[in-house]
């Protein structure tokens, strides 16, 4: 998952033999789940703000980190 400010507004999909890993299904149990809605709703918050990364030019601190797509 990916964030600008704790806003989610892409994500990664795991490999398929990942999905059955025990490690990474304790770790993403852990952590906090988003439903198609909520992934929507910030997306379009972000867009609306001009500040989608995917969409707009954006100054950011770390651009190595967002997603190669």
């Amino acid at each position: 998952m990916y964030f600008i400010n704790q806003i989610p507004f892409t994500f990664d999909e795991l490999p398929h033999h990942a999905l059955h890993t025990t490690e990474v299904v304790e770790a993403a149990n852990g952590e906090r789940t988003f439903e198609p809605e909520d992934l929507y709703k910030a997306s379009m918050y972000l867009i609306a703000e001009e500040c989608h990364p995917m969409l707009f030019e954006l100054e950011l601190d770390n651009p190595e980190l967002l997603p190669v797509d």
